[in-house]
């Protein structure tokens, strides 16, 4: 099998995207960027056997530990299904290699003396639970990963919000609230002992340790910065030309306060902070205790003066420093676009990151030509449209900050100056 692997006129590019789509259809977060890095990692180290396709694999796609055994899942269907990637790992819990199973079916009773022929049966095989015909014409690895691992709600990723109705928007709000967002990393301000002698002297720790040894340093301390992720501030228009996708982002805002501490903030024709109550675990509680404290829904945007008061009142105390920050508004604001520049301009100041997400930005010839988004866009850092589940993806990329070409600016904006 080994020698299977990469079989001559195999392109590493055509694995890879036949296999990322194999995985996104099985339901796993798997964006266009990790494709090309899969191919471009079989291109200059080809695997010489299936256990090193695996791992290439298996580092490129897989980020989180839940997507794990689905991803051996499918690994194990896509090559033949011939090989459970789980057994080289040791993991008495994995799920069975699809293909791997054995099936047996019991013999029918039969009356006939003992000798007789068997009879031959002309029937053919029948074929497998939705399978689309019997002779086996689009059986193969890919399309059995498909029927055992494809979502039910497959057909929900790349629907845009407006465009769902209420049962298909309840489910999507559920999926959407596993969503786990990820923020680079920062050098924290404390300082760890360290065994290494690379990292910096630990000047107070050695000179009294030094006490102890009459004043002599024996023993030198060392002591290093960890990383720690940065903090995440969620800016989420509920005006009323926003309400069509302001349940969903909410969702979103919900599970990223509740799961990784972020701060959340709606605002319409004012500011508030939403934290404590999106916190909660339970979404339906959550949402409920958020609705009743913002109480501009659906009205108009005051976004200069919801910039300002979140820099006056939190962003200016430590809140916005150091922070990423995504925005979620289409830039049809009632203040004057000069103002919404102004705001822009000293939040940009504070934030290591800005992220601007825009539902709008997916609309055939879109231009940020509206006043308060085309202030707000040359202090972005990414732009992207967030329209669809699968458009999350992106969003999700521009907040760890990877270098996609699909996440800048579509439009050319003036170089801002630091």
């Amino acid at each position: 099998m080994a020698d299977r692997v990469l079989a001559p006129g195999i392109e590493s590019a055509a694995l890879a995207a036949g296999f990322s789509t194999a995985l996104h259809r099985a339901g796993l977060p798997v964006s266009p960027d990790r494709a090309a890095r899969l191919a471009e990692a079989l291109r200059l180290v080809p695997p010489t056997d299936r256990a090193a396709l695996y791992w290439a694999c298996r580092i490129v796609f897989v980020s989180q530990q839940q997507y794990l055994a689905r991803f051996d899942a499918v690994f194990s269907a896509v090559f033949d299904g011939r090989l459970d990637p789980a057994e080289s790992r040791g993991d008495p819990n994995a799920p069975p290699a699809i293909g791997s199973e054995t099936h047996t079916k019991a013999a029918p009773s039969t009356n006939r003396p003992t000798g007789a022929p068997e009879p031959q049966s002309d029937r053919p095989p029948a074929p497998l639970p939705g399978s689309d015909s019997a002779d086996g014409e689009n059986d193969g690895p890919e399309r059995d990963a498909i029927l055992a691992l494809a979502s039910p709600d497959e057909h929900l990723h790349d629907m845009a919000f407006a465009d769902l109705n209420p049962e298909e928007l309840a489910r999507l709000q559920q999926l959407i609230a596993r969503i786990v967002l990820s923020t680079p990393t920062r050098l924290s301000r404390r300082t760890h002992p360290s065994p290494h002698s690379r990292d910096r002297l630990d000047v107070a720790r050695t000179v009294r340790a030094a006490q102890r040894t009459g004043g002599d340093p024996i023993t030198l301390y060392y002591a290093r910065r960890r990383p720690r992720p940065r903090r995440l501030v969620l800016l989420c228009d509920v005006s009323g030309s926003m309400e069509p996708y302001t349940r969903v982002y909410l969702s979103l805002l919900q599970g990223a306060a509740s799961g990784a501490r972020a701060e959340a903030f709606v605002f319409s024709t004012r500011l508030t902070r939403l934290t404590r109550q999106l916190a909660l675990h339970n979404p339906d509680q959550a949402l409920a205790q958020a609705a009743v404290t913002a109480t501009d829904w659906a009205g108009g945007t005051r976004l200069a003066a919801s910039i300002r008061r979140f820099i006056d009142d939190f962003g200016r105390r430590g809140l916005a420093r150091g922070a990423v920050i995504v925005v979620f508004s289409d830039g049809w604001a009632e203040d004057d676009p000069a103002d919404v520049d102004a705001q822009m301009a000293r939040l940009r100041r504070l934030a290591h990151r800005i992220v601007w997400v825009n539902p709008r930005k997916i609309a055939a010839g879109y231009r940020p030509l509206v006043g308060g988004m085309a202030a707000a866009l040359p202090y972005c850092d990414a732009f992207v449209s967030g329209h669809s589940y699968a458009a999350l993806t992106e969003v999700a990329a521009a907040i760890r900050g990877d270098p996609l070409a699909s996440i800048r600016p579509s439009v050319t904006i003036q170089q801002r100056t630091p």
